[in-house]
């Protein structure tokens, strides 16, 4: 018995209905992997740097965690770092010493995957900056915090 040509035809459609799906599924997850680009010159990132940069950090923590919603990976985990970071600092603001170290670590842990720069920050001096707060937190006596970060633009 033969397989005739309209059964012929239906098992092929099925293929490649089969192929393209997979060849869909694979291009969505490279596209996911692409980073998307960090624009500290407009809309919310550029807000909540503003923000930061005038010591308004719960603010800064609100702008950002709008973006951090919408972000895919690496972007979304060095966002959270920053958004920790400035939660960190508007918990020092309010006399939380505990809450301050704490998110300063979580922040730090976050950042520290991450290369000198990246999504247009300076990552490195940051990193600097939140060692040399967290070891002015921890001193017995606690010594004097330094200055609050400014974040560099790379």
């Amino acid at each position: 018995m033969g397989v005739g040509l309209s059964q012929y035809r239906e098992f092929h459609r099925a293929q490649e209905t089969a192929n393209a799906a997979q060849i869909g599924s694979r291009l969505h997850r490279a596209v996911r992997l692409l980073p998307m680009s960090l624009d500290w010159t407009q809309g919310d990132l550029r807000e909540g740097l503003c923000c930061f940069h005038s010591g308004a950090f719960f603010e800064a923590h609100e702008h950002w965690e709008s973006v951090w919603l919408a972000a895919q990976e690496p972007e979304k985990t060095f966002l959270q770092g920053l958004i920790q970071i400035a939660a960190a600092f508007h918990h020092f603001q309010r006399g939380n010493c505990a809450g301050t170290i704490s998110l300063l670590r979580s922040g730090l842990r976050r950042l520290d995957g991450f290369q000198e720069t990246f999504g247009g920050i300076g990552v490195a001096p940051l990193r600097t900056s939140i060692r040399l707060w967290l070891e002015a937190l921890e001193t017995v006596p606690q010594s004097p915090p330094p200055p609050y970060p400014q974040l560099q633009l790379a």
